[in-house]
């Protein structure tokens, strides 16, 4: 028994050489076929502000706070077109003038018949005046009997008949001047003026063509489109599930497709009473958001397509993390540094926008976490290693 130990160790020593030389062969072969670990791109625990945010379901409109499409009140033929497209109008300056040949001889006629009605007034209350003298005198003279009385009631009649000349003489002046009245009032009905400074954005008469009033329930072009440009908003559709997180005064900020790259501080002025019901689309809400100062230098125009992002809550310095590398069921893959390996870990979560999430439990500040999920092989337990330049803060 102890020759065939001591064989059988002879043997094993004869070959262990061997079998270290093919364990070292196994570990080099291993070392250098297996596979490379997967370079990922990494977002670090850091603290900061997490806003939570609510923006509008559809594209929203720059609009201007004042815009009027202006008719002539009455209809006819313009006879002066007194501004072009784009020309900057003052309040109350004329715009364009409707033919009113026929308002103005009418209002001539009155002026004319103003001058009549107060020379027949002098002509009238001076001879009324003549005979109220006369009865004076006749009331005298009867008190010393030089006359009868029927001689003093003829001059008494006639002084009141001429006094009651002179009254209709003087009322004619009023009706003259209420006919001068009515002819300027249908003279400016055929002037039509600018309510408010302003730009001219639209004409849609020219010299010669009929203008007409806009009749109730009845949608005419205006003849000039008004449009205020000094002072801009925008008016945004907002889902009615988030309608009730919106105040007035909230901070929004304001981003132009037109104007790429940028984005306008803004503010809530108005929250429609009532909720949008339009076939085949979603609720909504409009919401008017103010611009805080107006653009400048870019040249904002009515009716670019705008989006607004308003802020209803924020925390401050608190843990967050890019809202991408969440996974389902609030899951996160933590990068370990010792063994460069993912760790799967559950995360509580506060307030949340579409960049950023705020983490209340389940991470460190400093931790890195997988950003690149999408990317193939990377789940719990894999090797991984950062790419060098692309660690996301």
């Amino acid at each position: 028994m102890t020759v065939a130990l001591r064989d059988l160790r002879k043997m094993f020593l004869r070959y262990l050489p061997w079998l270290a030389g093919l364990l070292l062969l196994a570990i080099v072969a291993w070392f250098f076929t297996r596979p490379e670990p997967l370079r990922v791109q990494l977002a670090k625990v850091e603290r900061g502000t997490v806003e939570a945010t609510v923006s509008n379901t559809r594209a929203g409109t720059v609009k201007a706070c004042r815009r009027a499409k202006l008719a002539p009140p009455a209809g006819g033929q313009i006879a002066h077109l007194l501004v072009k497209k784009g020309e900057r109008v003052k309040a109350n300056q004329i715009l364009l003038e409707l033919w009113n040949d026929d308002l103005q001889a009418q209002a001539r006629l009155a002026e004319q018949q103003l001058n009549m009605s107060n020379t027949r007034v002098d002509e009238v209350c001076t001879v009324a005046e003549m005979s109220s003298k006369e009865a004076a005198r006749a009331r005298q003279l009867r008190e010393r009997g030089f006359i009868s009385s029927e001689g003093l009631e003829r001059a008494e009649a006639d002084a009141k008949a001429k006094q009651a000349a002179c009254r209709s003489a003087r009322s004619e002046i009023e009706q003259s001047r209420s006919r001068i009245a009515v002819a300027r009032a249908g003279l400016q009905r055929m002037v039509l003026r600018a309510p408010f400074d302003g730009i001219i954005a639209d004409i849609s008469g020219e010299l010669g063509e009929y203008a007409t009033p806009s009749p109730p329930g009845i949608l005419t072009l205006p003849a000039i489109d008004l449009i205020d440009d000094r002072c801009m908003y925008v008016s945004a559709p907002i889902d009615e599930v988030d309608a009730a997180n919106i105040k007035l005064g909230q901070i929004s900020r304001i981003t132009l497709d037109a104007i790429k790259g940028k984005s306008f501080a803004g503010k809530v002025k108005r929250i429609a009473p009532y909720v949008l019901e339009l076939e085949k689309q979603a609720r909504t809400v409009e919401v008017e958001v103010e611009f805080v100062e107006s653009p400048k230098e870019e040249n904002l125009l009515v009716g670019y397509s705008a989006d607004v992002e308003i802020v209803h809550a924020s925390h401050e310095k608190v843990l967050r993390i890019p809202t991408q590398t969440i996974l389902e069921g609030k899951r996160v893959l933590v990068y370990r540094v010792a063994d460069g390996e993912l760790e799967e870990r559950t995360v509580t979560t506060g307030l949340s926008n579409w960049e950023q999430t705020e983490i209340t439990a389940g991470l460190n500040e400093g931790e890195q976490i997988v950003l690149s999920l999408d990317q193939a092989g990377v789940k719990a337990g894999a090797r991984v290693q950062p790419e060098i330049g692309k660690t996301a803060k």
